[in-house]
């Protein structure tokens, strides 16, 4: 429960930071694909941003967690990430 917190929490600072502030469809995608997709193609997207291998290695093992997390509270979490990006804008 305390990942789904802090994944929030960071959506909140990264598409509201401002009050007028509009959410990039990147970000959403980029948070969709996390939540929802295989490691394999969360591989392949972070490649395009040619990450430090330190960095793309502490992304999948995050991943590993989120996984853990069963498919309808991950829904949840989307649900809950798509009011936030509409109330940003």
């Amino acid at each position: 429960m305390r990942l789904s917190v802090c994944l929030l929490l960071v959506m909140l600072s990264l598409c509201c930071y401002q009050a007028n502030a509009a959410v990039c469809p990147a970000v959403i995608s980029e948070i969709t694909s996390f939540l929802f997709l295989s490691d394999n193609i969360v591989k392949l997207q972070l490649a395009k941003f040619n990450p430090p291998p330190e960095a793309a290695e502490a992304k999948l093992e995050i991943k590993k967690c989120t996984d853990q997390i069963s498919f309808g509270k991950r829904l949840l979490i989307e649900k809950v990430l798509a009011k936030i990006v509409i109330k940003c804008i």
